[in-house]
């Protein structure tokens, strides 16, 4: 059953197109509105452009461009290598969009209104109007009308306040162009532009100053900064805005005053260098001034001639000396170390160095004799031993020879000790001469030498500041345009193909979110599938709604050939009826309850009497709603009636039955006077006499009850029914309440129970109910109460 539950509660295709076409109307509705609103505003929205840069930031690691250190390249100074990630982000900075801003103006706006949408001037503006005395964080507007061809009228000034309230002052001004007129916001000059001319006279144009730091945020977030691709160095720079000129402005601007920027910052250690050698090159100059005094001073007045040649040649002289010095301190160093190698105990056996680079060739005769000698006794040793009298004579030779080289080093020794006595004396003797030279030849040379390398400091300085000059006219931009701000005429925004369509699908959305709403918090039972999912209870039949307009078809509306879909639907539930007298032998006394008033019990037993009195069956219709009489009541009867006869004050049936309906087929009991104790009366078995009694003479009774859920009538009724037709009426009885029903039902408090469906509303049924109201008669729907 759960399984069964979850299919009917499904909801299909078709059952969703059931309940737009259902509510067709309202879903029009809505589109209407909806598009019409989207319409409005797209009409009011400004159309918004796209302008889209490209630029190509430099590497200058690779493209060899100057550095701004190359002025000290030989000082081992390294160049800066850039990032164009950083560059990226340096086009996106809040100071470069403040200067571009400030550049352009861009809190000051010149718009005037165009029908429903406001046009955005910019650079074709009729006036142009400046604040001499006006912050840039200040936010005010005010209207502008040309009056005449020299003058303007000033009004609706506002004063904006940083959290967006407006002031509203009423001082109106008419001010002369290009005269500076004092108002409440400052001192103010109005200047006519190329556009000024006789068509916008009269014409409103509203001008407004922003403050700088919001339009800088603006501008900055509307900005969109990003890399051409992974592998290169090209940014796109695209930003949406009203105005295509102004786009493109600040686009173009921007990408200028980045390069500003670049090269004022390339420029600015070219400019310190600068500064650093003109501020040395006066200092040495200077200096260099001063020694050329000197020198010109001491020469004249110390009377000096040209001795450089003489003091050459000293100097040469003691040049010499010190070379054969330098050698013969090496010959003697040379020949120390021989001797000691000679005499190391340690180094007996060992070859003695050769071509060492002594002066003495005997001496090297002799250590060559003897490394020969050695070697041949080493190698006799290697082929016999030490014992051999050959290898012992050799190395007595070895041994005299050894001692005979160390005493000729040893002369060696003597002799060169001597020599570099006699060059130390020599070098002794120069050097008297050399002091013999004036001592005033001495200070000259040190001033010249102090001359020669502020000359060459002072050209190095000369020279430094050229190539620091070159760079810096030939520094060039980090960026270079590879294609100037530019895009398609076309709107961008708003969409307006999107925002209908998103329009139109909205206008189906509210009236089906309405109607799913209304659906689901809608509690009351709609139709016949709320039935069949709660309870099991057989259901005779559905009666659709109908529209009341009067009292006369109120109660009755199933007439004699009559065609219209509440009559149809009384005959299904007759011909139900017959089936269901196929299990019940007897199903004469049929009785009509329901959970609360107002279920429509009443008027189904009437027309289910009326119904069955146009098959020629006998039917009494019997009000036993004593408590309340609404069968009598709209019948308007009086006199006696089934009161009368419980209570004992009348015995004859026939008093109280009205005759003569429907060709005499149809009779009616009504309730009589009001008693104090409906209970009591229902009780006594006078009530069941009386229904023998109709029995016998009809075939059908209906019973019109009261309500079961409210007093114990109808279950004391039900005693003497057949058949307890419960009317659940839609649109008025809760869902939650079908289970109590059903339990009824279950538990057999009513004989025979079934149910019927009052006044159902097929296009509010919600989904599954678009079969028809049952059993085969939507064919009614085709016919009117005018086809007979």
């Amino acid at each position: 059953m759960e399984e069964r539950k979850e299919e009917e509660q499904f909801i299909s295709l078709v059952d969703i197109i059931h309940i737009v076409i259902g509510k067709w109307y309202w879903f029009a509705l809505s589109i209407v509105v909806c598009c019409a609103v989207a319409f409005l505003y797209l009409r009011m929205t400004p159309k918004e452009y796209t302008r889209t840069a490209s630029v190509l930031i430099k590497d200058d690691a690779k493209g060899g461009a100057l550095s701004e250190t190359a002025a000290f390249e030989d000082l081992s100074m390294f160049n800066v290598k850039r990032n164009v990630d950083n560059e990226v982000l340096v086009f996106k900075s809040r100071r470069l969009m403040r200067e571009t801003a400030r550049k352009l103006n861009l809190d000051v706006s010149y718009t005037v209104k165009q029908g429903l949408r406001t046009q955005e001037l910019y650079t074709r503006a009729p006036i142009s109007a400046s604040f001499p005395e006006v912050d840039e964080m200040e936010s005010f507007s005010f209207v502008a009308t040309p009056t005449s061809d020299t003058e303007v009228s000033l009004t609706d000034f506002r004063i904006i306040s940083a959290s967006g309230d407006e002031q509203l002052l009423t001082e109106t001004y008419t001010a002369l162009l290009n005269d500076t007129l004092q108002t409440t916001i400052g001192a103010l000059v109005v200047t006519p532009t190329l556009y000024y001319n006789d068509s916008y006279l009269q014409v409103p144009v509203t001008i407004t100053k922003r403050n700088l730091e919001s339009v800088v945020t603006q501008y900055q977030s509307a900005l969109q900064v990003s890399l051409a691709s992974k592998t290169a160095t090209i940014i796109n720079l695209t930003l949406q805005d009203v105005s295509i000129r102004r786009a493109e402005d600040v686009i173009n601007t921007l990408i200028d005053v980045y390069n500003a920027d670049v090269v004022s910052d390339k420029n600015q250690i070219m400019v310190s260098t600068s500064e650093f050698i003109n501020e040395r090159l006066i200092i040495i100059e200077k200096e260099l001034g001063s020694v050329d005094s000197d020198i010109e001073s001491f020469k004249r007045t110390h009377q000096l001639t040209d001795i450089q040649s003489e003091s050459g040649m000293y100097l040469q002289t003691t040049s010499q000396l010190s070379q054969e010095e330098l050698a013969l301190q090496n010959q003697l160093s040379l020949a120390k170390y021989i001797r000691e190698y000679l005499t190391d105990p340690s180094r007996s056996s060992d070859l003695i160095p050769s071509n060492t680079g002594l002066s003495d060739m005997n001496i090297e005769g002799q250590i060559a004799a003897y490394n020969e000698l050695l070697l041949k006794r080493d190698k006799l040793i290697g082929n016999s031993s030490s014992k051999n009298p050959v290898v012992m004579d050799l190395n007595n030779s070895l041994s005299a020879m050894k001692q005979t080289i160390i005493r000729a080093i040893d002369n060696l020794i003597v002799g060169l000790n001597l020599q570099i006595g006699n060059v130390k004396q020599r070098e002794v003797q120069t050097a008297r001469r050399i002091s013999a030279v004036p001592s005033q030849q001495k200070e000259v040379l040190s001033i010249e030498r102090q001359q020669k390398i502020k000359e060459a400091l002072y050209l190095y300085l000369l020279n430094k500041r050229e190539e620091n000059a070159l760079s810096q006219a030939m520094t060039e931009s980090n960026a270079r345009i590879v294609d100037a701000a530019s895009g398609s005429n076309a709107p961008v925004a708003p969409k307006s193909m999107i925002i209908l369509l998103a329009a139109f699908v909205l206008g189906c959305i509210i009236p089906g979110g309405v109607l799913w709403m209304q659906n689901t918090l809608d509690t009351k039972v709609k139709g016949r599938k709320d039935l069949e999912d709660a309870t099991t209870i057989p259901l005779l039949g559905e009666i659709p709604h109908r529209d009341r307009k009067g009292k006369e078809e109120h109660d009755v509306v199933v007439r004699k050939d009559s065609r219209d879909a509440v009559s149809e639907a009384f005959r299904i539930i007759r011909t139900n009826m017959e089936f269901m007298r196929v299990k019940a032998n007897d199903m004469k006394v049929i009785m009509l309850t329901s959970s609360s008033p107002g279920a429509g019990k009443t008027f189904i037993s009437t027309n289910l009497a009326v119904s069955l009195a146009l098959m020629q069956k006998k039917v009494i219709l019997v009000d036993l709603d004593i408590r309340k009489g609404t069968l009598s009541d709209r019948a308007g009867a009086t006199g006696k009636g089934i009161s009368n006869f419980l209570s004992g004050r009348i015995d004859r049936i026939d008093d109280m039955i009205q005759t003569g309906y429907i060709d005499n087929c149809l009779d009616v009991i009504h309730v009589g006077p009001v008693p104090p104790n409906p209970a009591e009366l229902l009780l006594s078995d006078r009530l069941d006499y009386l229904i023998e009694e109709l029995k016998k003479r009809y075939d059908y009774i209906i019973l019109d009850t009261v309500p079961a859920g409210i007093v114990a009538d109808a279950s004391i009724i039900n005693r003497v029914a057949d058949v307890t037709v419960y009317v659940v009426r839609a649109g008025l009885l809760d869902r939650r309440q079908l289970p109590d029903i059903e339990r009824l039902y279950r538990e057999e408090r009513y004989k025979n129970m079934c149910t019927i469906l009052n006044d159902i509303r097929f296009d509010k049924a919600g989904y599954g109910y678009g079969y028809g109201y049952g059993y085969g008669y939507g064919y009614g729907y085709g016919y009117s109460k005018d086809d007979k």
